[in-house]
């Protein structure tokens, strides 16, 4: 697939194999290709290789130094340095992050949709004659999909631009809610569910805005301010849904609020978010050029059949990498690991808190506001890692050739975060007991591990961006996979297991249990 000329050339290494290469030489890192951090004094192939380990792809033996350029009869092609102040890393800061904001509330809504539906399980229960347990299987597989449609919408937006494919997946979204909310059977719920979680677009266009806008030193409060809308959408469904279950008598109601949500997210993203993918501007920038002064300059998407640099080998070849990854390297395995069993434990309470806090007596409305001490535990999380960024940026700037500086600093503060999950869910097993324990004990552990659920999302993310270079989109497509899966496949048997926790076993047993 083709990408954008660098504009920083040590930031496209040259790996190149039969899957990171098409024959005319094409780069298909994807949309993460200018976010690596690496050594200005040493070569950045070298490095990029020694800190990963040399599992990536070698140079195919044999191949030529270069690829004969393409037919363009003397056409000349735009650079990013030819038009740098017009590209989105130029764009002031204020409407870098009103554009990220407009983004913060697109990923806050789809994030919302994979939550706010557990709250019209009864209604749908009742109405079509299922258990809760089979109409939970609605929440199951929109995650499900939801981590596989992530990355099948990714690479069309490094061909088509960032806009289109977010107001496509949008529209597709808003859509598969409505044979939802007017469904004359539970078959319909399920496939709406489906087709709506195949359509969410997330994480992997959103973070890779980003990328359009900031340079990889400079990221890392764009990050985890996106990262923050992700977890936090979470634990806002069920906190709306509580009041809605409680006061509105028609579990449709669950639906229609997000369609009304993702209507108006929509509108926001039409009317206030521009194109940033630097490749399409580009085009845009040498049509006005040409249309204006008859200067002889195209844009890198003009000089090559869109058959050509989309085709569907190369799709494939997009597709299947960040799986491939996920398998075959160890740091994006384990990382990704991590992040997924921390998000799944968030969608096990999503299902669960309602049979915790019942031993007392909460009303519904009010289990909902028990996911609120995971929310101030993600914004406890997020203030606690800017002066951790700004010590991570001084420690890049001060020792520019130490390898731990430039990449495992990135993890610093999760060192010390991270044993806030173990330490949150030792403690919640220990405080579910019901009366006489008060019920803020449990809360207080559950904004622990809702501390440990940003940080280790945050963290791994923004190491994996470093780590892999013109890779990352590729490995932090398996960490959002990992996360989105796993909470879907652990939404289904969630409400069982703390059945049998609460039922059976002793609070020494249960904490370790689940710990």
């Amino acid at each position: 697939m083709a990408s954008a000329p660098g504009r920083h050339p040590q930031f496209n290494l040259p790996f190149d194999d039969s899957e990171t290469a098409s024959p005319e030489g094409k780069d298909t890192h994807g949309e993460w290709d200018k976010a690596s951090t690496v050594k200005p004094d040493q070569d950045p192939q070298l490095q990029q290789e020694e800190h990963v380990g040399r599992t990536l792809p070698d140079e195919k033996a044999g191949e030529k130094d270069t690829e004969p350029e393409p037919e363009t009869f003397d056409k000349i092609e735009i650079t990013e340095d030819d038009c740098y102040s017009e590209l989105g890393y130029s764009f002031p800061e204020w409407k870098k992050w009103t554009i990220l904001t407009v983004i913060f509330l697109v990923q806050l809504s789809m994030n919302f949709n994979t939550s706010l539906y557990s709250n019209g399980l009864v209604g749908i229960s009742e109405e079509f004659h299922v258990s809760e347990q089979a109409a939970r299987c609605g929440a199951m597989i929109f995650l499900v999909l939801y981590a596989f449609g992530c990355e099948l919408w990714a690479p069309w937006s490094e061909e088509l631009g960032r806009w289109p494919i977010l107001q496509a997946s949008l529209t597709l979204v808003n859509i598969w809610q409505l044979p939802v909310a007017l469904a004359p059977n539970f078959a319909s719920i399920m496939v709406g569910r489906a087709l709506g979680g195949l359509s969410s677009a997330g994480g992997s266009v959103t973070l890779g805005m980003i990328a359009d806008m900031w340079d990889a030193d400079s990221q890392q409060y764009a990050v985890a301010y996106v990262v923050f809308s992700s977890v936090f959408g979470s634990v806002l469904g069920p906190i709306v849904g509580g009041f809605v279950e409680q006061y509105v008598s028609d579990w449709r109601w669950t639906i229609w609020i997000q369609l009304i949500f993702g209507g108006f997210v929509q509108a926001c993203h039409f009317f206030f978010v521009p194109e940033t993918r630097s490749t399409i501007m580009m085009d845009r920038i040498a049509k006005r050029r040409r249309k204006a002064t008859g200067e002889n300059i195209w844009g890198p998407n003009e000089l090559e059949p869109f058959s050509d640099r989309f085709s569907a080998k190369e799709i494939l070849i997009t597709w299947i990498r960040p799986f491939k990854m996920f398998l075959t390297e160890p740091i994006v395995l384990t990382l990704s690991l991590l992040s997924g069993f921390s998000d799944a434990l968030i969608f096990m309470f999503i299902q669960s808190f309602s049979l915790v806090y019942k031993q007392w007596n909460f009303a519904i409305f009010a289990v909902g506001l028990a996911f609120l001490p995971l929310g101030v535990g993600y914004v406890i999380a997020w203030i606690s890692f800017i002066p951790a960024i700004r010590r991570n940026i001084n420690e890049r700037k001060s020792k520019p050739g130490d390898e731990r500086a430039q990449y495992e600093s990135r993890l610093w503060w999760l060192l010390y975060t991270a044993p806030c999950l173990p330490i949150g869910l030792f403690g919640f097993a220990w405080t579910i007991q019901g009366p006489p324990i008060h019920w803020i004990g449990s809360m207080i552990f559950a904004a622990l591990v809702g501390i440990a659920n940003y940080a280790i999302y945050m963290a791994t993310i923004d190491y994996m961006i470093c780590a892999y270079g013109p890779y990352s989109a590729s490995a932090t497509g398996g960490n959002g996979w990992s996360r989105d899966f796993l909470a879907g496949v652990l939404t289904v048997p969630a409400t069982p297991f703390f059945e049998s926790e609460l039922a059976i076993f002793s609070p020494a047993v249960k904490s370790l249990r689940l710990t």
